[in-house]
């Protein structure tokens, strides 16, 4: 599969080497947008951990791998997708470039992702056994949410509710999902702590939207970034940041959980460099700076927040 490539423009001048051939894979998934998949995880079962003092390792690891594996597949179909619909050229930034740059074919590209989610569904299948098989609902609904984001006839990524949706279903589903497994229930806390969790993964996407405001635009697409315009749309995302560490202050006042989760702050500087990266960029590369350290909040702040329900 590795040696399939796509005829015609695009062809590399030299063969792939075993590590360039690595790296190519690598970066189709695109892997600083994969703390979208773990970070939930590993706060679901962190809760879960504090609550019955014990978890099921092997359940975690399949959870953690199947949800990484479905965003690794997101991100495979949105390169084939963007590519088939003439989005991405050997100049984008901020993609994988497998098939415009690396001459990869594109069908090897899909069937990549098809391979990514047979793997995911196996797993889903030993998570359903060890757990219960009501998961294979929620297992379906992310994969479906994975392959229609940049897929189909109205792929949600063109849309203003990507963020949304992409939010809602890595937040608050992944981490009660994660938190069901391990003690066959869910509870209040769990679903209150995923609502900050659910923003900065819809700010990631509202961060690459950004980024790539004018060729969307150009491209027909109205994703809420192209609604707000570029001034408005990094206001909105402040204001993404100030809601999700002001969430975590409510609860705190409200002594729904401990204080020592306010350790989130200590990723708050993070948060304010990638704001600051935007003002006065007006170039899709001058801006992937910004745009990782916005995924990179997300990975601290649920660093650390795992860390405080741990300790508390």
């Amino acid at each position: 599969m590795l040696k399939t490539f796509r005829e015609g423009k695009g062809l590399p001048k030299a063969p792939l080497k075993g590590g360039d051939r690595s790296q190519v894979w690598w970066r189709l998934m695109r892997p600083h947008t994969l703390t979208a998949s773990f970070i939930p995880v590993l706060i679901g079962t962190s809760l879960a951990l504090s609550k019955d003092g014990r978890i099921d390792l092997p359940l975690f690891i399949a959870m953690l791998i199947a949800c990484v594996i479905i965003q690794g597949a997101t991100n495979v179909f949105n390169e084939y997708y963007d590519f088939k619909r003439g989005l991405d050229t050997a100049d984008s930034v901020g993609i994988g470039g497998t098939i415009v740059r690396d001459g990869v074919g594109e069908k090897t590209v899909f069937y990549t992702g098809v391979i990514l989610l047979i793997v995911a569904v196996l797993l889903g299948v030993f998570i359903c056994f060890k757990s219960s098989w009501l998961v294979a609902l929620v297992g379906v609904a992310c994969m479906l949410m994975g392959y229609l984001y940049s897929g189909g006839p109205c792929p949600i990524s063109a849309t203003p509710y990507g963020e949304f949706l992409a939010g809602f279903f890595m937040g608050p589903v992944i981490v009660s999902l994660s938190f069901f497994i391990q003690t066959g229930m869910i509870d209040y806390t769990t679903v209150l702590l995923s609502i900050p969790t659910a923003v900065l993964i819809g700010a990631i996407l509202m961060s690459n939207n950004i980024r790539d405001l004018d060729g969307d635009r150009k491209n027909g697409r109205r994703t809420m970034a192209i609604i707000l315009g570029k001034d408005k749309a990094v206001k909105f995302l402040s204001g993404m940041f100030v809601f999700s560490y002001g969430w975590v202050v409510s609860l705190v006042l409200a002594m729904l959980v401990s204080p020592l989760l306010l350790l989130v702050f200590a990723s708050f500087p993070k948060a304010v460099v990638g704001i600051r990266g935007f003002h006065g960029k007006t170039q899709p590369v001058e801006m992937m700076p910004a745009m990782k350290s916005v995924a990179q909040t997300n990975t601290l702040f649920g660093l650390f927040l795992v860390a405080g329900i741990l300790c508390s």
